[in-house]
């Protein structure tokens, strides 16, 4: 395994400038010696994020968050210390030297970065070709007349291929290229009588980077009729991965951490009409479908997505892919509502910020709604009401979906269309939500304890049985926090029903012991359900075997509604791995259930 040596690391550091490192995530102020700012590892108003520039050091006292450059980007990029070195060593042209490399890894680490060079010169080469031929006129014309400025084009580096069938492979072999080597960098490829011939012809292209802006591959629209495809990416290869790229995301990760959100586009253009506007938290996905590793890529950057791909079928389809492929990734995804036949390029037509262009679409991203709602809404777009039967098909399709959404008031709101819709009683569909294959008959609505002084349980009270369970697992993991604190960590969002509860569950994360005490005033809501919570603490089942059973319920219910999710936007691959899970998790509770007492809560 590759080493850098202690004096390479020490010229990094040296050479690094911790605040144009941090200037991408948080805005520093000079205080003293040091610099201070707002925290880019948790939320908060008043900064208590301080830098040392000498020593090259970091620490919040907000949330104890400290380290030096290197594990800044371990942490807020996700990338391990040897790539941070050498991200670090790039940006600020320090030379790296290695020890104890396996010779395996040497030479691979050089092939690329050979395959990264002929990459280089022919993106250079391109360009070149597009600013200063004839045969591009036509190339420059459509890009400008998209409202594409030539300092925004030239800042993406986009140039265009001749169309001749050796210029690439000539200049290549010029350069000191093999045609192996071109091949492998998806440059050329063999003809049918077995000769060697440029890849791309006839073709504006688009340089692709990856996150340290390496170039991995091209992307080439076609300029003329005859050419079949419109779109032409560089084949998969050592280096070209299209499921593991994002167009832009070199240019735009600054942006989205500033930001805290990323805007996903469909197209090249899209970024760069989007980035001249302003809008430079903008990447594209290079399709309709955004993959399990281009989320996890995003993740990385920001926790939230918004998507403003076509409005079109195939870009709504894609966007409630996205929901399964998301999923478990800790990524909020909501959705632009573009307009119909009109993509970001066209929207913005090359207006700069602040034109009412921009402000439109900054507007639409802004205004982006939970994916989860735009899912129900395209299906009551989609939905055949002309019989009962297919409105009851309908129904079912909608209701795992209403059950996803947290937010109390969306999902009333939502009730109401579905109601409408459908021509259904808004009842029903209460009822509906609120049954759950795994409450058992006879239960009833709330605890005793969380009735009103009548013995009545007020309707603005009524609980669905999913929230009877979660809480009275936190309740028992207040009557016994020696142990039930680990599991109040183990909770996720995705267990948890309703904001409120999540909010509930942060709260007695820090105050098991005492969650009573110091309750704030300006969340009576959960302040109130912490009051009951602590209240019934007493009366609950809380040994270890009990609280492992209820949280493998709380997890068995999650995939349940992962499922059902995957199963309504017709994903059967991911709805399979969840079910094995499911599976799995079914295994565990059967096991629990008969070698321990039945602790389950199911009391209400």
């Amino acid at each position: 395994m590759a080493r850098f040596n202690s004096e390479t690391i020490e010229r990094v550091r040296d050479a690094v400038d911790i605040a144009e490192v941090l200037a991408p995530y948080t805005e520093l102020k000079r205080a003293g010696q040091r610099l201070q700012g707002l925290c880019p590892f948790h939320d908060e108003r008043s900064p208590s994020f301080s830098v040392n520039p000498q020593d090259k050091l970091y620490y919040c006292f907000g949330c104890g968050e400290k380290g030096d450059v290197f594990t800044f980007l371990q942490e807020k990029e996700g990338l391990p210390f040897g790539e941070a070195v050498e991200t670090l060593a790039e940006r600020f042209g320090v030379e790296v030297e290695r020890e104890r490399e396996d010779p395996r890894v040497e030479e691979q680490r050089k092939r690329r970065a050979r395959l990264g060079e002929v990459l280089d010169r022919t993106a250079a080469y391109y360009t070149k070709y597009l600013w200063e031929s004839d045969e591009a006129k036509k190339a420059r014309e459509y890009l400008l007349g998209r409202g594409l400025s030539e300092e925004s084009l030239r800042e993406f580096g986009v140039g265009f291929a001749p169309n001749r069938w050796d210029t690439v492979v000539m200049g290549g072999q010029e350069g000191g290229f093999s045609h192996a080597e071109l091949a492998a960098a998806g440059l050329v490829k063999k003809g049918q009588k077995g000769g060697w011939m440029d890849h791309f012809r006839a073709r504006i292209m688009f340089p692709i980077r990856d996150g340290r802006g390496r170039m991995q591959g091209f992307g080439g629209r076609a300029t003329r009729q005859e050419q079949r495809a419109k779109y032409v990416n560089s084949p998969d290869g050592e280096l070209f991965h299209k499921s593991r790229l994002l167009y832009g995301i070199e240019r735009a990760r600054g942006a989205i951490a500033k930001k805290g959100r990323a805007v996903v586009v469909e197209g090249y253009t899209d970024v760069i009409a989007a980035h001249q506007a302003g809008v430079e938290e903008t990447v594209a996905v290079m399709g309709t479908a955004i993959t399990p590793d281009q989320v996890k890529l995003l993740a990385a950057h920001t926790g939230e997505v918004v998507l403003a791909l076509d409005a079109d079928r195939a870009g709504r389809e894609a966007m409630l892919r996205a929901q399964v492929v998301a999923s478990g990734k800790r990524v909020r995804l909501r959705v632009a509502a573009m307009p119909e036949g009109e993509d970001p390029a066209d929207m913005l037509g090359g207006d700069g910020p602040g034109s009412t262009a921009a402000e439109r679409f900054e507007g639409l991203i802004d205004g982006a709604v939970e994916l989860s709602v735009f899912h129900v809404g395209a299906l009551l777009d989609d939905a055949d009401t002309s019989s009962p039967a297919k409105r009851n098909r309908a129904f079912d399709e909608v209701v795992p979906i209403l059950h996803g959404i947290h937010d109390s008031i969306v999902r009333g709101e939502l009730v109401e269309s579905v109601a409408e819709k459908l021509d259904v009683d808004s009842n029903l569909i209460i009822r509906r939500l609120s049954e759950s294959p795994s409450v058992r008959p006879g239960s009833t609505a709330s605890s005793s304890s969380e009735r009103g002084p009548s013995g009545e349980t007020p309707k603005s009270d009524f609980l669905t049985a999913q929230e009877v369970r979660e809480r009275a697992f936190l309740a028992m993991c207040i009557a016994a926090p020696s142990y039930g604190q680990d599991y109040v960590e183990k909770l996720k969002r995705e267990h948890l029903s309703t904001p409120v509860m999540g909010r509930v569950r942060d709260w007695l994360a820090g105050h098991l012991d005492e969650p009573t005490r110091g309750l704030p005033e300006d969340d009576e809501e959960m302040s109130l359900i912490v009051n009951r919570l602590a209240g019934r603490a007493a009366d609950e089942p809380a040994s270890p075997e009990a609280l492992e059973l209820s949280f493998l319920q709380l997890e068995k219910e999650a995939i349940e509604r992962r499922i059902a999710e995957a199963v309504a936007v017709g994903v059967s691959e991911a709805s399979v791995e969840l079910q094995k899970h499911r599976a799995r998790l079914a295994e565990q509770i059967a096991h629990h259930q008969s070698t321990g007492p039945l602790n389950q809560p199911a009391r209400r």
